[in-house]
C-alpha cells in the first residue's frame, strides 16, 4: 500500500489533456451514514462527557457533517463547527457543560494542514487542553473506525466511471479523509488502480492539492472536480474548474447522470455555463446553511 506525499502531487506528470479530482467519502464510497452517526458522534458525546445532551449533540453533527452546507468538512472543522451550534443553542447549554471552541476554531483558522500531526504540535506549543482532547478524540476514532467499522460499499456506478475516466484523464483522489481510512478504502478493492494519487488532509486542503497538481499544467475548463459537499464546490470555484455534484441521497442517480452526459461535456471542452449553474442549483437546494431548530416559519 502506497502512501503518498506532496512531492506526488507537485511532480505530478501529465498523460492526458484534462484532469480529474474526485473525493471519496460519500462520493465514491457510501460511508458517510455509518461513519458519521456510528462512530464521530458517539466519540464526540464520549470525549466531551455530553450524555446529557445526546439528541442535541447528534443533532448538531449530524446537520454538520450530513445534511447542511458544512457537509464534507474536515473533521476538526466539523468538531469545531458543532461545538459552536451547542454553545449557540439554549437547550443543550442548559444541561451540560460544552467546551469553548476558541482554540480549535483558531487552529482550524490557522492555514495549516488540519491532520492530527498538526493538531498535536499545536497542542503541546499553546498548552491547548482542547485541542488535546481533540487530538485524542481524533486517534480514539479512527482506531475504532479501522477495527470496528464494516467495509464500506461503493456506489453503484462509481467504479464504472472510474475505469471511463482512467482511459481519458488523468485522476487523483482529493479528500479531506485522514490517510489512514483513505488510504484502506482505496485498496480494499483495489480502486487505487484507477487513480495516480490519494490525496487527504495530510497533504494539504483540497484546494492545495489542486494547486500542486493540477493548476498550470491544465487549463481551467480540461479540470473537473466530483464531490458531494459544499467544500467540493468551494474548491472548483476557487481555481475556476468545472465541477459535478454527486448529490447527497441521490448517488446512484448522479453517477448514472455523469456516465450519460456530464464526463462527455467535460471531455468536449468543459461545461457550459448553463449546465454549470443548473448543477450547481440542484446541488445547493439538497443542503440548508441554517439548523432546524434556528429556523423561522
Amino acid at each position: 500500500m502506497k502512501e503518498f506525499t506532496q512531492n506526488d502531487l507537485i511532480n505530478f506528470l501529465p498523460r492526458f489533456e484534462t484532469f480529474v479530482g474526485i473525493d471519496s467519502d460519500g462520493c465514491v464510497f457510501d460511508t458517510m451514514e455509518i461513519k458519521q452517526k456510528d462512530f464521530f458522534h458517539p466519540h464526540i458525546i464520549r470525549h466531551w462527557e455530553l450524555e446529557a445532551i445526546e439528541p442535541q449533540v447528534r443533532s448538531a453533527a449530524e446537520f454538520t457533517y450530513l445534511y447542511s452546507t458544512f457537509r464534507g468538512l474536515n473533521r476538526f472543522l466539523g468538531l469545531c463547527k458543532t461545538l459552536e451550534l451547542l454553545r449557540d443553542w439554549p437547550e443543550a447549554c442548559e444541561h451540560a457543560e460544552i467546551p469553548d471552541p476558541t482554540d480549535l476554531r483558531r487552529f482550524c483558522d490557522s492555514g495549516q494542514p488540519l491532520s492530527n500531526t498538526t493538531i498535536a504540535e499545536e497542542s503541546e506549543r499553546t498548552g491547548s487542553k482542547l485541542l488535546a482532547q481533540a487530538y485524542d478524540w481524533s486517534i480514539a476514532l479512527n482506531d475504532d473506525i479501522d477495527r470496528n467499522m464494516p467495509a464500506p460499499p461503493c456506489f453503484k456506478g462509481a467504479e464504472k466511471a472510474l475505469q471511463r475516466i482512467q482511459k481519458n484523464s488523468d485522476v487523483i483522489v482529493i479528500s479531506q479523509t485522514q490517510a489512514v481510512t483513505l488510504l484502506k478504502d482505496w485498496y480494499r478493492d483495489n480502486l487505487a488502480q484507477y487513480v495516480s494519487v490519494i490525496a487527504g488532509p495530510e497533504l494539504g486542503s483540497k484546494v492545495d492539492h489542486f494547486s500542486m497538481a493540477a493548476v498550470n499544467r491544465y487549463p481551467a475548463n480540461a479540470i473537473l472536480m466530483i464531490g458531494d459537499a459544499p467544500g467540493d464546490l468551494a474548491a472548483a470555484q476557487s481555481i475556476g474548474c468545472n465541477f459535478f455534484p454527486i448529490n447527497p441521497g441521490h448517488e446512484v442517480d448522479s453517477w448514472q447522470r455523469f456516465l450519460d452526459e456530464a464526463y462527455d461535456q467535460f471531455l468536449s471542452g468543459g461545461f457550459s455555463d448553463e449546465y454549470q449553474h443548473q448543477l450547481n442549483h440542484e446541488f445547493k437546494a439538497l443542503l440548508p446553511h441554517t439548523p432546524p431548530w434556528e429556523q423561522t416559519d
